[in-house]
């Protein structure tokens, strides 16, 4: 859906507007609406966040995308930032998230080359494909993170979604660092999947336990209504999620030993993560992680090392006084 105009086009937000209270059919009979939209800063940031104000922040979510893989989470946030309504200024008005676009550029490229089955395993027998389970005998399934597409997608489109590439980079002190580029000019696919990306890892899609993929599921087959769709994440009456159980922080962090590491093997680390490989070569020698988290944690512990977070942390003590006579 593309709606014509920008920021200081009112229609434009009226329509922008509507889309929030819209609702799609699902193929078994319910209706979905948008559970959360991230909508972009980069342009006319006062106008996003006035408009953000106004339609509620736990459905939209302005966002600010930065580049680079030394983040430690693919969103940060979220800042409370000024915003200005009526003419009038308000201190800490609008909420503001940072995504990490490398980190989900380089996800999409990665489920982009997943092994898709073929016709005759989707007609095949039941059977174990590649580690995935098939649900049921009438076809295979396909793995996690699979993108599909409709028939009818544009050419445009797909050009778009697939308008960057990753490159290897020399820095003016001679070290490797990645960073994407452009293949052509207009890439607005590839943002608006990074920034639903984003949108969904601010809902909560990444932590939600088992029983709340299967209430969104049992959510589907409910019967078509406007007034109650489907894709509810935060339904009324359903159980409150149980809070994780944190874990006591020790009263030191270990430090990862500078020998350990070398800016080789970091930008290895990168590109294998990056071309969805859990095999790392470098310096003559390749080491194999059993998964792409795995590989991940290794970079996030080279990470901040260099940024110095794995330092001993400060102990703090209360002193306390008396006069001597007691």
């Amino acid at each position: 859906m593309v709606i014509e105009g920008g920021p200081d086009r009112h229609d434009a937000w009226s329509e922008l507007t509507a889309l929030l209270d819209k609702s799609w059919p699902h193929e078994r009979g319910a209706h979905l609406r948008i559970a959360r939209l991230a909508i972009d800063t980069g342009y006319e940031a006062p106008a996003v966040y006035s408009w953000s104000r106004a339609q509620g922040f736990g459905q939209v979510s302005p966002v600010k995308g930065v580049e680079g893989f030394n983040r430690s989470s693919p969103v940060s946030g979220p800042t409370f930032v000024d915003a200005t309504e009526g003419g009038k200024r308000l201190r800490r008005g609008a909420r503001l998230w940072t995504v990490a676009v490398s980190t989900f550029k380089a996800e999409t490229y990665r489920f982009l080359r997943l092994a898709r089955p073929t016709e005759e395993d989707m007609a095949g027998p039941s059977r174990q494909w590649r580690g995935v389970s098939r649900p049921n005998a009438d076809g295979a399934a396909f793995p996690p993170g699979s993108v599909h597409l409709p028939h009818w997608v544009e050419n445009e489109w797909l050009k778009q979604l697939v308008a960057e590439q990753l490159v290897t980079v020399r820095t003016k002190r001679g070290f490797a660092r990645l960073e994407w580029q452009k293949l052509r000019e207009r890439n607005e696919a590839l943002d608006c999947r990074v920034y639903a990306r984003a949108a969904a890892w601010i809902a909560g899609a990444d932590r939600w336990p088992d029983e709340k993929w299967r209430d969104l599921e049992d959510q589907l087959g409910a019967a078509p209504t406007d007034t109650d769709p489907a894709g509810q994440i935060n339904r009324p009456g359903q159980a409150p999620q149980q809070a994780p159980l944190r874990l006591a922080r020790t009263a030191r962090r270990m430090v990862l030993n500078m020998t350990d590491w070398t800016e080789t093997e970091l930008s290895a680390l990168r590109r294998a993560y990056a071309s969805g490989t859990t095999r790392v070569s470098y310096d003559g020698k390749s080491v194999d992680y059993g998964s792409a988290e795995d590989l991940l944690a290794r970079i996030r512990t080279i990470e901040r090392a260099i940024a110095g977070v794995s330092r001993p942390l400060p102990v703090a003590g209360l002193a306390g006084f008396s006069r001597g006579d007691r």
